[in-house]
């Protein structure tokens, strides 16, 4: 599900997180909503003002990416979409 965005905001891609177990090494987080990728970047968000944003997983967990794009703890989920 995508959402209409005002100039300068994100795409919303989703109003909850995506829920993913990942392995041990580096991504990098979509912070623009554009990837077909979601929620990692694919290089959509070039000739915007958006850039990835890489984080570390250093052992197999479960996290809870953000697809608001509204997060104040990139890329993990606060809970923002709760507001949009």
């Amino acid at each position: 599900m995508v959402v209409n965005q005002q100039p300068n905001e994100p795409v919303i891609f989703d109003k909850k997180p995506i829920v993913i177990e990942l392995e041990p090494g580096t991504y990098h987080w979509c912070s623009s909503g554009l990837s077909s990728n979601q929620p990692f970047c694919n290089g959509a968000h070039k000739g915007t003002g958006f850039k990835p944003i890489a984080f570390e997983i250093t052992e197999k967990k479960r996290v809870a990416l953000c697809a608001c794009k509204h997060t104040g703890k990139a890329p993990f989920c606060d809970g923002s979409h709760h507001n949009l």
